[in-house]
């Protein structure tokens, strides 16, 4: 399979409860390469509520999606990952909580998350290497959000604005929703989701994943914290 961008993620483990049923909920299952079943959910469109953030699969964004820079190749990235994630140690965090975030609802972490911040930070920066510039149009279109001057260097330096200090770790759940439905589907989250989720959760390792030319992506390796 070609793959079009990469990206290093974290990944809920596939085997737990929680991450089965929000993997269902958003539609697609990046371990497995395949659709996964929505849960069933009176008066709410499941397929559309989830619509925007299905093709990226269950997941964090640790360093966001790149193209390979010239000179570089997929087996030299993977390396690159696996000596990263040998100096970097796993990272607990008191648990997860449903929140919104503008009008979209994610997973958030509960407690202390400089540990955590550190992390990603770390990705950022020491895969770096293997970003090839972003396209003028989308620095433009990013641009065109309205973005704050560190955000903005952010994206001239990292290529994305929301990393470093600007930084915050989340699991997306929902595309934008209408201000009169998100009431709805958090409640139904709360019920159904919420009860699921582990306290505490302990990150032990980072997923690097691939693009596909469909647009979806699929996990490709997972990398032990291991320091």
């Amino acid at each position: 399979m070609t793959f079009t961008r990469y990206a290093v993620y974290y990944a809920p483990p596939a085997e737990a409860d929680w991450s089965r049923w929000a993997t269902g909920w958003l539609g697609w299952d990046m371990e497995q390469g395949r659709s996964a079943p929505h849960p069933a959910a009176a008066e709410i469109d499941v397929d559309a509520v989830t619509a925007t953030p299905r093709k990226y699969g269950l997941h964090a964004t640790m360093k966001p999606p790149m193209r390979l820079a010239a000179g570089t190749d997929a087996g030299q990235l993977h390396a690159a990952c696996a000596e990263l994630a040998a100096t970097q140690a796993p990272v607990t965090l008191e648990g997860l909580q449903i929140q919104r975030l503008g009008r979209f609802l994610a997973l958030c972490p509960r407690g202390e998350v400089s540990a955590l911040n550190r992390l990603a930070a770390a990705c950022v920066t020491g895969l770096d290497r293997f970003r090839a510039p972003a396209p003028e149009d989308e620095l433009d279109r990013r641009r065109a959000a309205g973005l704050s001057a560190e955000q903005d260097e952010n994206l001239t330096r990292w290529g994305y604005p929301y990393v470093l200090d600007q930084f915050r770790f989340h699991i997306t759940l929902t595309g934008k929703l209408p201000k009169a439905q998100l009431p709805r589907v958090e409640a139904y989250l709360a019920a159904q989701l919420t009860p699921r989720l582990p306290r505490p959760l302990t990150l032990t390792d980072l997923a690097l994943v691939g693009e596909a030319e469909d647009g979806r992506f699929h996990l490709l390796h997972r990398y032990a914290l291991s320091a």
